[in-house]
Order: structure tokens, then C-alpha cells, then sequence
């Protein structure tokens, strides 16, 4: 890179409106968060979207959401759920398609379970794989039509690569892969993964996508930059080596934090 990478945050409406001047200021990457719960995606969000319009008018940076995932399951073994599941992905799509954005957010299906026990109970591997087509395949087609990515976020996930595995297995701009760099450190600290720099070289250009949070690698903190202890020289060094440009979301608890975590990181001479 040949300058700072700029930071973009994830945040609700509510916030946004107070951050504004922030955003607008430099075309930062915004992920609106209002858009995850079944209350609001089976009920008429389309105020919530008129609203959003109206703040981002004038906004240059990317748009993405968080999609929904309280409960959801991309590898249900139930049909009906995996259903549900679906239905939930397609509501996500039509919420983008409202707004014009370009990425959603969703959960990886991968467990420390499932890291364990894949060569302990054959198949299950490929199991997990082909669920998830079963779940996402009905959706794929809108998302490349509508220009959506839909991002593949670690929860879980021990090993870097199956998450990766398994967006290739699409072969579509529609699923590519994110990181959360708190979620990767506690898996680093509590189940012996590897830190968070590795999954940034093992997802190399499949990655669009990473929230920014800190953490202790024992829980999913979602901390100030700066009051964990994830090394972040390392981080964004490997960010350095790729050329897909994802966006740098801060996904912070407390949203007062957003601020003083982009001074923070600015400070360290490692983004903007």
C-alpha cells in the first residue's frame, strides 16, 4: 500500500448520525448494523431504509450491513430451519438491494467441535460443505445479479482455511471471506489457532472484508482498539500484502470508541 489504509466502522443508524461528519469527511466503509433481527427483517424495515438514505446522502465510502445470524445456522441438518435459514438470507438481499449495498455479513458454520471431529466421524466434513450450498445456493444467483457479497465472518473457526474452503466451493464473486480479528484472537488464546496475522496470509485475496476489534484472547471482547492485546503491527503489515482492498470495519461495543480507536491506530502509523 501506498498510503494509510482508511478505516471504515460498523455502527447503527443512530450512530451514524452523531459520527456523520466523520464518515463524510473521507469516503469511509460503513456497515450498518441495524438490519440483523428477525423483528425487524419480518416487520416493514422500509422506513429504517428511507432513513438511511437520507443520512448517507453525500456519503462516498462502500456500504455493506451485518446480515442476520441470531439462531442461524448455515449448516442446519434440519430441513425446515435450513429453510428458515435461507428465507433470513434472502430478506438480508432484499434489504441490500434497498439500500444499495454491496456486502452483507454473515456467520461462518464452523465449530471447535467441528475442528475435532471431522477426521474423527468421516463425511462430516463435506456434510458441513454441502449444507451450506443447500442453505446459500437459492440466494447465490440475486446476490451476483444484485452485485452482493456475501462475506463469511470466523466465530468459531480454529483452522483459517476451511472458512476459505468453503468460498471457493462457490466459484462467485457472491461469497468471498472476512475476518474478526477478535474472534481469530480468541481462538489464538483459548483453543491454540493460530494469531490473527495468519488468518489475514491464509485468506490472502479472498479477503473483503475484517472487523477491527480488540480482545484478550479469551472472549469476544469488541474492545477499544488498545485495551486488548492483539498485535496490530503484525495485522495490518499482513493487510499490506494484499491487493483485494477489503474494508477495515471497526465493530466496537461501546461506539464512543470508535474515534479514539482510529486515533489509536493512526498514532502506530498503521491506518487513517
Amino acid at each position: 500500500m501506498t498510503s494509510l489504509p482508511l478505516l471504515g466502522a460498523a455502527m447503527p443508524l443512530d450512530t451514524f448520525e452523531t459520527l456523520r461528519d466523520w464518515m463524510l469527511a473521507d469516503p469511509r466503509d460503513l456497515e450498518l448494523q441495524d438490519f440483523i433481527t428477525a423483528e425487524v427483517l419480518n416487520g416493514d424495515w422500509q422506513p429504517l431504509v428511507d432513513r438511511a438514505r437520507k443520512l448517507l446522502d453525500g456519503h462516498k465510502g462502500r456500504l455493506g450491513i451485518h446480515g442476520p445470524f441470531w439462531g442461524l445456522s448455515l449448516a442446519n441438518p434440519d430441513p425446515d430451519i435450513r429453510a428458515l435459514v435461507t428465507r433470513r438470507m434472502e430478506q438480508g438481499l432484499a434489504v441490500c438491494e434497498a439500500l444499495g449495498a454491496t456486502q452483507m455479513v454473515i456467520h461462518s458454520p464452523y465449530t471447535t467441535w467441528n475442528y475435532n471431529n471431522f477426521e474423527n466421524v468421516q463425511g462430516s466434513r463435506e456434510e458441513v460443505l454441502n449444507l451450506v450450498h443447500e442453505t446459500l445456493d437459492p440466494v447465490i444467483s440475486r446476490a451476483e445479479n444484485a452485485n452482493i457479497t456475501m462475506v463469511l465472518e470466523n466465530i468459531e473457526d480454529k483452522d483459517p482455511d476451511s472458512r476459505c474452503e468453503l468460498a471457493d466451493s462457490f466459484d462467485s464473486p457472491a461469497i468471498a471471506v472476512s475476518i474478526d480479528t477478535g474472534h481469530a484472537h480468541y481462538a489464538y488464546g483459548s483453543t491454540g489457532a493460530p494469531p490473527v496475522d495468519y488468518y489475514v496470509y491464509r485468506a490472502g485475496n479472498r479477503l473483503q472484508h475484517i472487523h477491527i476489534q480488540d480482545a484478550d484472547g479469551y472472549a469476544d471482547r469488541h474492545w477499544q482498539i488498545g485495551n486488548g492485546n492483539i498485535g496490530w503491527p503484525a495485522v495490518f503489515a499482513a493487510l499490506a500484502t494484499l491487493t483485494s482492498e477489503p474494508r477495515l470495519i471497526l465493530e466496537l461495543r461501546n461506539k464512543d470508541g470508535i474515534l479514539p480507536s482510529a486515533a489509536y491506530l493512526q498514532n502506530l502509523g498503521l491506518a487513517r
